[in-house]
């Protein structure tokens, strides 16, 4: 398979480790904290578990990774539990608010207006959703369910409604901060998202992280390339709030993770990729809001 695999990144050489944090084992799924795509975490039976979950053949690819990250990192926490609240941003065409309302679990979703989305080109690549019915077209829910359980509106993210404060269990979105015009931005995001929280809510994000510099990277466009130091910072800034993060930044030893797909891009399978030029992975963060008792 790693052979085959091999083949279809036709674009350039191998290129050398990328290791920032070599004195940390490899991350897993199995017990996830804030941590990058890896061929690792792909192999574990939890990987395709959830693929079969959203309806998806397991491939490595860092877009499936994220979904499976989500989930696991949610499962984790104990947050797939019946009567949960969530909420989610940026939903796009993503399957995972079927999976939480088919758990029990009750769901805001929410994505940007659609002139606003259309104005950036989401619409015609499928990245945005129109509509509450359009997050079950995998029928992972029972309609009738999804129905019950799942709410929709059009938010910003950059101006999340402050009524939604302190009113859910967890929040999620799946590789959206990155896209909010500014490395400020985004990380403003997720400190905003993590106000939603109840005591001893989680938050869920995945975006894209600069594998090659902590200093220079893409900022003030419409992607940016999050560093590990905006991570740490980051870090700070919610500690202060009363949260806590762990992070493992060991970014792969194994054959793929050292491979970087090159424009234009495999459809298939990447887990690292060049955007102009920075080699970029996703990179998964889990806050957990400390409950009023700790």
């Amino acid at each position: 398979m790693i052979k085959a695999l091999f083949k279809r990144f036709r674009h350039g050489p191998p290129q050398p480790p990328m290791v920032i944090e070599p004195d940390m084992p490899e991350p897993t799924l199995w017990a996830p904290v804030s941590q990058g795509c890896t061929q690792g975490q792909m192999e574990e039976p939890h990987y395709s578990y959830w693929c079969d979950r959203i309806r998806e053949v397991p491939r490595m690819h860092r877009k499936q990774w994220e979904f499976c990250f989500i989930l696991q990192a949610l499962k984790t926490h104990g947050m797939l539990e019946e009567g949960r609240k969530a909420l989610g941003f940026g939903v796009g065409m993503e399957p995972l608010a079927a999976i939480f309302a088919d758990r029990g679990v009750s769901v805001l979703a929410t994505d940007l207006e659609p002139e606003e989305a259309m104005g950036k080109g989401w619409v015609s690549t499928d990245q945005h959703a129109q509509s509450k019915q359009a997050l079950n077209d995998r029928n992972i829910c029972d309609p009738a369910r999804f129905d019950e359980m799942v709410d929709f509106r059009f938010m910003d993210m950059n101006a999340i409604d402050p009524g939604l404060s302190g009113q859910f269990d967890f929040v999620w979105s799946a590789c959206a901060f990155e896209h909010l015009g500014s490395i400020m931005h985004g990380l403003e995001f997720v400190v905003n998202s993590v106000k939603c929280l109840k005591p001893g809510g989680v938050a869920v994000h995945t975006t894209e992280f600069n594998c090659s510099s902590d200093k220079e990277t893409l900022d003030n466009a419409s992607t940016v390339l999050f560093r590990q130091r905006d991570f740490l910072l980051l870090q700070r800034r919610l500690e202060a709030m009363g949260c806590e993060m762990d992070f493992n930044f060991n970014l792969g030893e194994q054959p793929l993770d050292h491979y970087i797909d090159r424009p234009p891009y495999s459809v298939d399978e990447h887990l690292k990729l060049q955007i102009m030029r920075w080699t970029v992975t996703s990179f998964g963060l889990i806050v957990k809001k400390k409950a009023e008792d700790a």
